[in-house]
């Protein structure tokens, strides 16, 4: 990830703003705050602004709760009982906004959690940098055979060669024929002085999805755990999916309690459908139990024996 002279100034006076305030804040997160956190190639994140910590969430439960609330004897384990139970209203008192860099075509994958407010970065006022992501190797994934949406095994040899090829060379190409259509390069550089370029919104049509885009992206805690429970699932797709992994570590530094307990109560946890929970029991009492008798579907069954490190799974 490079950034440019003006960005690295840019980051650097806003990390040299000095501000009071009564309001809370959390000393691990100001640490980082601002800085480019590099994601992908050319990609990253950045947290620019942030409101509330672990009190906060604290501070609204008890008012929600009143006295009851008192038997919990410390923050943690307030937040931890929150989350255990799935009282979520108190983590929509935090709200976070980031600055982030990704490739068009993770953007529109973004775009689908409609939780937050986002403000992109618009290819009809300006140029888009002439950046594309280009996976490694070890990302060449041939599509899986039984899963619709996901990757399969390693392509390598030639048959990876010419696939990097072929997205370098037509993100080149086509981002070449963007410049001349605007009559324009990316650094502001005028082509042709005897010519008109195409209008910014036209011309972009020609770009491909592994170009790079920028937006602010704002929202609650609760939405934030939400759109990570998800994305930094093992199972997402690996490019959203280290955005997300990089945004963990934010949460971290900035709601420690709270991320603790997403770790234990969301991430970690197992959660089963109440013939889940039957089939479960019956096994801790030491009955055999199958499949086509627990009323679970093939693909329950075997989610369910590994979730719990069970052999017992159906072909």
């Amino acid at each position: 990830m490079k950034l440019t002279k003006e960005q690295k100034q840019e980051i650097a006076d806003q990390q040299a703003q000095k501000n009071q305030t009564k309001r809370v804040t959390s000393l691990e997160l100001e640490k980082i705050l601002y800085e480019a956190l590099p994601v992908l190639d050319h990609g990253f994140v950045r947290v620019v602004d942030y409101m509330g910590d672990d009190s906060s969430i604290v501070q609204s439960a008890r008012v929600s709760y009143g006295k009851g609330t008192k038997k919990v004897s410390t923050d943690e384990g307030l937040i931890k009982y929150l989350m255990r139970h799935w009282h979520s209203t108190p983590f929509e008192m935090c709200e976070i906004k980031y600055h982030v860099k990704l490739p068009i075509f993770i953007a529109r994958q973004w775009i689908r959690h409609r939780t937050a407010n986002v403000n992109e970065y618009s290819a009809r006022y300006s140029i888009l940098d002439k950046e594309f992501y280009i996976p490694s190797k070890d990302q060449l994934s041939a599509q899986s055979t039984s899963n619709r949406q996901g990757r399969g095994d390693l392509i390598t040899g030639e048959q990876a060669d010419e696939v990097l090829k072929i997205l370098k060379d037509d993100a080149t190409r086509t981002y070449d024929n963007y410049e001349k259509m605007l009559n324009e390069k990316y650094d502001g550089t005028k082509i042709d002085e005897n010519k008109n370029g195409l209008a910014r919104e036209l011309a972009r049509m020609n770009l491909t999805l592994n170009s790079y885009t920028q937006w602010y992206w704002k929202t609650d805690l609760l939405n934030l755990l939400n759109f990570l429970f998800l994305r930094a699932d093992s199972h997402a797709q690996y490019e959203i999916r280290v955005y997300a992994e990089t945004m963990l570590e934010t949460v971290k530094k900035w709601v420690p309690i709270t991320h603790s307990a997403f770790l234990d109560y969301r991430v970690g946890a197992v959660h089963v459908s109440a013939k889940g929970k039957q089939v479960i029991q019956q096994m801790i009492k030491g009955n055999s139990i199958s499949q086509d008798k627990s009323g679970l579907s093939k693909r329950e069954w075997n989610e369910l024996m590994t979730s719990f490190g069970f052999t017992d799974k159906v072909i």
